[in-house]
C-alpha cells in the first residue's frame, strides 16, 4: 500500500509503522491510513532519527531532515565546552539537542514562536523559550554567545508549490521565507550580532539563491570569513560566518 501510494522508502516506513503500532492491528491500520493521507511519517510515529539522536516529533511540529546534519555538526565545531548557543526556530529542538549531545557542558537555548514547537523541544530536553527569534533569549547571552544557528523558513513564495508532498502537508510557515525566501534569514543576520561574542559564529541552513542574497549583506553587519557549503550533489545547504572584532 505504501509503495503504491508513492512512498519512496516503503519497506523502511512499514517497519517503523509496525514498531509504532506495538502489535495492535487496529492501531497499525490507523497509522497506515494517516500516512496514506500524506501525513509526515514522523508525525505518525511520533519520532524521527537525526544522526545519533531519536527525537520526539509532535504533530504540527517541523520535521527534522537529514540535510540539517551538516549544519548541526558545523555548529558543534564552533561551540566550546561550557559555551553558549542559540538555536532560533528550534522546532522539535533537534539542532539544540544535537549540540548538547556533543557539548554537554554548554548552555543551549532554543526559541520558537509556536507554542507547540516549544512544548515539543522541551520534551526533547531542550531549554526552549517561546518568542520571535531573539526576543526570549536571556540577557546574559548578549555579547557572550559562541554560536547562533537556525533552520529558519527560507523557501520563496513561488517555490512552495514544488515542495515534496510531506512538506506541503505541514504548516506553510515552516517553510515560507517571503517573496525571495530571505525574509527571516535577513532578520537573523541582523539580530545575531547583539548576542554573538567577537569571533562567534552564525550558521544558517538555506538554499542556493538565498546564499547569494544573505551573503552579500553580511559584511554590513560585521561578519567576515563567510563560507557556503554544499551537499554531495553540489546543492547549497548552508552558510556560516564569524562576527569580527570591532
Amino acid at each position: 500500500m505504501l509503495a503504491r501510494a508513492g512512498c519512496v522508502a516503503a519497506d523502511e516506513e512499514a517497519a517503523e509503522l509496525l514498531v509504532a503500532a506495538g502489535g495492535e492491528r487496529s492501531r497499525l491500520i490507523s497509522l497506515v491510513h494517516r500516512r496514506l493521507r500524506g501525513e509526515p511519517l514522523a508525525w505518525v510515529t511520533g519520532q524521527a532519527a537525526f544522526g545519533e539522536l531519536v527525537v520526539i516529533v509532535e504533530p504540527g511540529t517541523y520535521v527534522p531532515r537529514w540535510q540539517s546534519l551538516e549544519l548541526a555538526a558545523r555548529a558543534a565545531a564552533h561551540l566550546p565546552d561550557g559555551g553558549r548557543a542559540i538555536d532560533v526556530c528550534t522546532g522539535s529542538g533537534v539542532i539544540a539537542a544535537a549540540l548538547r549531545l556533543r557539548r554537554r557542558s554548554a548552555r543551549v537555548v532554543g526559541t520558537d514562536i509556536d507554542p507547540g514547537a516549544v512544548s515539543c523541544a522541551r520534551a526533547n530536553g531542550v531549554e526552549a523559550r517561546r518568542g520571535d527569534l531573539f526576543d526570549p533569549v536571556p540577557s546574559e547571552f548578549e555579547g557572550r554567545t559562541d554560536v547562533v544557528v537556525g533552520v529558519v523558513p527560507y523557501v520563496p513564495t513561488s517555490a512552495l508549490q514544488y515542495l515534496p508532498h510531506d512538506a506541503r502537508y505541514e504548516v506553510a510557515s515552516h517553510y515560507h521565507g517571503g517573496l525571495d525566501g530571505a525574509d527571516v534569514l535577513r532578520r537573523v543576520v541582523a539580530g545575531a550580532p547583539r548576542f554573538l561574542r567577537p569571533g562567534g559564529a552564525l550558521l544558517l541552513e538555506l538554499g542556493g539563491e538565498q546564499a547569494d542574497l544573505v551573503g552579500s549583506q553580511m559584511g554590513d553587519f560585521g561578519y567576515g570569513e563567510i563560507a557556503v557549503w554544499t551537499d554531495g550533489d553540489g546543492d547549497v545547504r548552508g552558510i556560516e560566518a564569524m562576527l569580527l572584532a570591532d
